[in-house]
C-alpha cells in the first residue's frame, strides 16, 4: 500500500497491518500459505502455458475442474501433494519448482 493511502486509511480511524496479523498466524503456518499461493498460481501459469483447460488438466491428473479450480486459487483443502503432483505432470523439475518456492512465485519455464 502507497505511504499517502496508507496514511489517510489510518487518519480515518482504520488499523493497517499484514494478513498474518489479522488471521493470527505463526511464522510457519503464514509460509505455508504463501508456499500454496504460489504453487496455485505457478500451476495456473504453467497450465495456461500448456495450453490446457483445467478440464483436460483434471483429466490427466484423474481429478476434476473444480478440483484444479481450488488448486489454482490456493484452496486448503488441496493437498500439497497434488500441487506438486500437477506440477510435474505439467512437465515442471523437482529443482525448478524448489527454487521458485524459494523466490516466493512458481513460474512456468
Amino acid at each position: 500500500m502507497k505511504t499517502s493511502k496508507r496514511k489517510r486509511v489510518e487518519a480515518a480511524g482504520w488499523r493497517v497491518g499484514t494478513v498474518r496479523q489479522f488471521l493470527g498466524l505463526s511464522a510457519a503456518e503464514a509460509e505455508l500459505v504463501e508456499m500454496r499461493v504460489a504453487l496455485g498460481a505457478g500451476l495456473k501459469q504453467r497450465r495456461e502455458r500448456a495450453r490446457l483447460t483445467q478440464t483436460a488438466l483434471a483429466k490427466q491428473l484423474k481429478s476434476s475442474q473444480s478440483r484444479i479450480a481450488k488448486m489454482e486459487a490456493g484452496d486448503p483443502t488441496v493437498s500439497l501433494d497434488l500441487l506438486i503432483r500437477a506440477h510435474l505432470t505439467l512437465g515442471a523439475k523437482r529443482a525448478e519448482i524448489g527454487r521458485s518456492l524459494a523466490q516466493g512465485t512458481v513460474a512456468a519455464v
